[in-house]
């Protein structure tokens, strides 16, 4: 192994590996979720961030699809004796 090495010949290339980095995003997720991912993360010995990439992943492989079905929205009347009244 040299002591030193030359490293002004050598020609720049992109990173390979650059589009498949991850990419920060901000989530707004219920602490009851976090604590959930917290806790598998923590039995598991991985970050939790992690686990949750890996999850999202899965989902991705298997082409998951939730069913968002809401139900419809409900009408409320003003209570009785606040109705306005049309002139």
């Amino acid at each position: 192994m040299k002591d030193e090495y030359d490293f002004s010949k050598m020609k720049a290339r992109k990173n390979p590996y650059a589009s498949k980095l991850k990419k920060p995003v901000t989530m707004r997720l219920g602490e009851d979720v976090i604590g959930y991912f917290k806790a598998m993360a923590e039995d598991a010995g991985v970050p939790y961030q992690s686990l949750i990439n890996l999850y999202l992943r899965d989902c991705v492989a298997q082409q998951r699809r939730l069913d968002i079905s809401w139900p419809p929205k409900l009408r409320h009347s003003a209570p009785a004796g606040r109705q306005k009244t049309v002139r």
